[in-house]
């Protein structure tokens, strides 16, 4: 059993899901709503104060060892990271406008609701992009 299998034991979700929840918060600087969103499209039903409490909790033991792995790191920039990054803004900026499709306001809404439209919303998705 590793060390993530062990810090996990007694969670309802097995480590993979909590250690990926994790890594998609910090990774992609989501909030724990989109991340919760993302993880129920996949079929896994976790509240958002659940992946709180989960980065909250595994988050720094987390950053320890990668840091521990990662090593010295440089200031140098590259030409493609920089155009990555302003490519990736200009991206967020045209699909703003579908953002709203998927962006109820969640903290006026119960629960079993606000799964409800996250569920419609995927299946508008689905529809309008032919997937």
């Amino acid at each position: 059993m590793n060390n993530s299998a062990l810090l996990s034991k007694g969670y309802r979700f097995p480590s993979e899901i909590i250690s990926h929840a994790v890594w998609l918060y910090y990774r992609f600087s989501l909030s724990f709503r989109d991340v919760e969103d993302l993880l129920a499209k996949r079929g896994i039903v976790v509240s958002f104060e659940t992946i709180r409490q989960w980065c909250g909790k595994f988050g720094p033991g987390y950053a320890a060892r990668l840091k521990k792995r990662q090593g010295r790191l440089g200031d140098t920039w590259h030409l493609d990271e920089v155009f990555i990054t302003i490519r990736g803004q200009r991206f967020l900026s045209v699909h703003g406008v579908i953002q709203n499709l998927f962006r109820v306001g969640r903290h006026m809404l119960h629960a079993a609701n606000a799964r409800l439209l996250r569920a419609r919303a995927f299946s508008d998705w689905q529809e309008v992009t032919c997937v």
